[in-house]
């Protein structure tokens, strides 16, 4: 027997787990996200059939094909105004990001800060954000820090209120061990209590991911002459719904990246975190 025929039968073991590793995530991916591709792609061929058939116009609903052959006539158009709400939306969540961790933190480590701080934090989300727009406007002029202070706050609540529940839902245990083992108080947040409150952060995280394109969008028609915001703003007037339609699609887009983003840097840097929600076929025979 030959070097080579006694090595083929290792290299078809050692392939085999790589192949069904590939079959199990491909049926993964498909049980996670097919029922929504599905129903995506069902609704955008029935807006096509339904506005045809009833023959509306285009200045009131295009149909889908319309609106992706306004991306091409248009382009020039929307897509220096789609960096610009990109870059907006950008800082606005990272500032968003360093401010909400960092008052949620200073107020699980103060009990009094909290108690005082806490009621106005969730009283502060009862004034609508787009009516303070026009104020930071005002006060701030018409560049790019009234957008990002607006995209601040639509995504600062969220970010602050998970943070603040996962720094207090860690297992007392844990605590009580590292007492014993006479662990101050800084060891104790930066060994248990923050990493164990980290789910919950981007938790937070994925839920801001989602208003930072709402917070754009109200920062611009506040006043701007540019991002995809003012595209709609003044596309309106001039029944383009074509336009306006493939604005909102970018917009679509830039948030679902930007929650993308946020689940694979969850993944790389919590990769401890439970994955809940997620049942693959083989899940399923197990618990059947």
């Amino acid at each position: 027997m030959t070097r080579a025929t006694q090595e083929a039968p290792v290299r078809s073991q050692a392939a085999a787990p790589e192949g069904k590793s590939i079959a199990a995530r491909s049926r993964a991916f498909v049980w996670t996200y097919g029922p929504a591709i599905a129903i995506t792609l069902g609704a955008i061929g029935l807006w096509e059939l339904v506005v045809r058939v009833t023959h509306v116009p285009e200045y009131l609903i295009p149909t889908p094909s319309e609106v992706a052959a306004d991306f091409k006539s248009d382009w020039p158009v929307l897509e220096p105004n789609m960096f610009v709400t990109l870059r907006e939306i950008a800082f606005g969540f990272a500032i968003s990001v360093v401010a909400g961790v960092g008052l949620a933190v200073l107020l699980h480590l103060s009990p009094t800060l909290r108690h005082a701080v806490y009621p106005l934090l969730i009283g502060s989300q009862t004034v609508p954000i787009i009516v303070l727009a026009p104020i930071f406007v005002v006060l701030l002029g018409y560049g790019i820090w009234p957008k990002l202070i607006i995209v601040a706050l639509t995504c600062f609540f969220a970010i602050v209120v998970n943070g603040i529940d996962g720094l207090r839902s860690v297992d007392e245990d844990l605590i009580r061990m590292m007492l014993t083992l006479n662990g101050t108080r800084w060891s104790i947040f930066r060994r248990v209590e923050f990493p164990a409150a980290l789910p919950a952060i981007f938790s937070g995280l994925r839920i801001a991911a989602t208003f930072a394109a709402i917070g754009a969008v109200f920062g611009e028609w506040s006043g701007s002459n540019q991002g995809l915001g003012y595209v709609i703003l003044a596309s309106t007037p001039n029944l383009l719904t074509a336009r306006i339609f493939a604005a909102i699609a970018l917009l679509t887009v830039v948030a679902l990246a930007l929650f993308g983003l946020v689940s694979l840097l969850e993944r790389v840097l919590v990769p401890w975190a439970p994955r809940r929600g997620r049942v693959t076929p083989d899940r399923q025979h197990r618990a059947s």
